[in-house]
């Protein structure tokens, strides 16, 4: 996973967290599911850039199986 890819994910994570409190605190549950959603979002672009990593590693693994 990139360092652009983190620095993204997590950033959308945060501000899923954020929209989530906020939501709670003013009893606005719109505002909490969006916030829940933008978590969601972002941790399942988390596991699909480490699956790619995953395949990368896996790849350079049998290449260099092979030599």
């Amino acid at each position: 996973m990139g360092i652009t890819d983190k620095v993204s994910n997590t950033a959308e994570n945060v501000k899923g967290k954020a929209k989530e409190a906020t939501g709670k605190m003013t009893d606005n549950e719109r505002l909490e599911a969006e916030g829940k959603m933008d978590q969601a979002s972002a941790k399942a672009k988390q596991v699909g850039e480490k699956a790619k990593d995953a395949m990368g590693d896996a790849k350079d693994a049998a290449k260099d199986a092979l030599r």
